[in-house]
């Protein structure tokens, strides 16, 4: 039945997800995960904008198969969904006072829950964002003159199909300590789900033993794989190396926090990781789309991730105990001002900021930065890191003259940046 699947077209596969099939395999398999970023990031979602009728129907489809895999309901009054209120006033003015103007929005969490095996109250959680940028009226970096769909096939259909393949595969695979999987909305306009989740849980977070988050896992380069919140807990990194059984090259990032769900639960003293596989020149933009997703690479990531949490299962918190992670914490990274179309590389840890890219015509390219520079001065000011980078960069005008400073190859040069 599932190579009659993989042989329908897109649009045949589209048409059936509301009813999602009983026919994927309990293991993580490239053609499933192929299967539900498909979905996700198809056009009939138009771009599954957070507190609109697509994004509705893309939690009902999670809500369907956490049903299927006999996830208990763990959102409100006895349901999978968890539902807060957007107002976009106040995202269209972040400074605004008033309250009461702008469109109210109802979006979904979408909570279920797996019991284990064990007698313990502990239990782990792992968590993806499902929603993404719709037309792009939030947070795209997109400067065309006609409005687009960004379908997010990276960000974050990749990691809302390991949230799936995930609870199938534990569904089957059952572990002793209880398993919470959360698919948050409002991600893209500031982490709002999984901060009013934290706000409002629905198990007791103090059993929490640590929660793990994936976003954009779909761009696997090179056996690649980049995990954020090894400084969370002591124990991290030994678990990620003795996990890495299928040879990838981890790059293990201490940082707790940055601009995804694992931020808030971090806030809340829980041991944290991120799986992510970088950026790239599609993100917030129309053409992340399903065809550039290596499915091989998601399958490897969450492969890694499932002997992490084989290993979570024979600890307890008395094992795990949180540890505030080193650097400057961030609850989010919003852009207020202009951008010059860098793309970060978020592994990097030293003075300024690294960029892997530049986007063709834009402020950064135009002034003659390049990838691999780091961006150590912007508009007169120093910068430490990439939070300083996008503090530097709010202050700034579309429109003005300023001056960039890079290091390249160990030498320091200034460019006219016109924004």
């Amino acid at each position: 039945m599932k190579s009659l699947i993989l042989l329908l077209s897109a649009t045949i596969i589209i048409s059936c997800t509301n009813s999602p099939s009983n026919n994927f395999s309990p293991d993580v398999t490239p053609d499933d995960i192929s299967t539900h970023i498909t979905y996700f990031a198809s056009e009939e979602l138009e771009g599954r904008e957070a507190g609109t009728a697509n994004e509705a129907k893309a939690a009902n489809y999670i809500a369907d198969l956490f049903r299927d895999y006999n996830l208990e309901p763990a959102g409100d009054d006895n349901t999978y969904f968890q539902e807060f209120t957007i107002n976009t006033a106040v995202l269209r003015n972040p400074h605004s006072t008033d309250t009461t103007a702008g469109e109210k929005r109802l979006s979904k969490n979408v909570a279920g829950l797996l019991q284990g095996t064990g007698n313990s109250d502990e239990l782990i959680i792992i968590g993806a964002h499902y929603d993404h940028l719709g037309y792009g009226e939030f947070g795209s970096l997109y400067r065309g003159d006609e409005p687009r769909i960004h379908n997010g096939a990276d960000d974050n259909a990749s990691g809302t199909a390991g949230l799936l393949e995930l609870a199938h595969y534990f569904s089957e695979n059952r572990p002793q300590t209880d398993i919470l999987f959360l698919a948050f909305s409002g991600e893209e306009m500031g982490l709002l789900g999984s901060a009013h989740y934290v706000d409002n849980p629905t198990v007791d977070l103090d059993n929490a033993l640590a929660m793990i988050n994936m976003d954009m896992i779909g761009r696997m380069t090179d056996k690649k794989l980049m995990i954020f919140g090894i400084g969370t807990a002591d124990k991290w990194e030994a678990i990620m190396d003795s996990a890495n059984t299928g040879n990838l090259t981890l790059n293990l990032v201490k940082d707790g926090t940055g601009a995804s769900d694992h931020t808030s639960f971090y806030y809340k003293d829980i041991p944290v990781l991120h799986y992510f596989t970088d950026t790239h020149a599609d993100y917030h933009r129309p053409s992340d789309d399903t065809e550039y997703i290596n499915m091989n690479g998601t399958a490897l990531a969450l492969h890694h991730l499932v002997r992490v949490v084989v290993q979570l299962d024979e600890l307890d918190k008395t094992e795990l105990a949180f540890t505030e992670a080193p650097g400057e914490q961030q609850r989010s990274m919003s852009l207020e001002g202009p951008t010059l179309g860098v793309l970060p590389d978020y592994g990097y840890e030293g003075e300024g900021m690294k960029i892997t890219g530049v986007t063709k015509g834009r402020a950064a390219e135009q002034a003659g930065v390049k990838g691999g520079d780091i961006i150590i001065g912007l508009g007169g000011e120093k910068l430490a890191d990439i939070y300083g980078y996008m503090g530097a960069l709010n202050k700034l005008k579309k429109g003005q003259l300023t001056t960039i400073t890079v290091l390249r190859d160990g030498k320091e040069m200034t460019f006219d940046l016109q924004l």
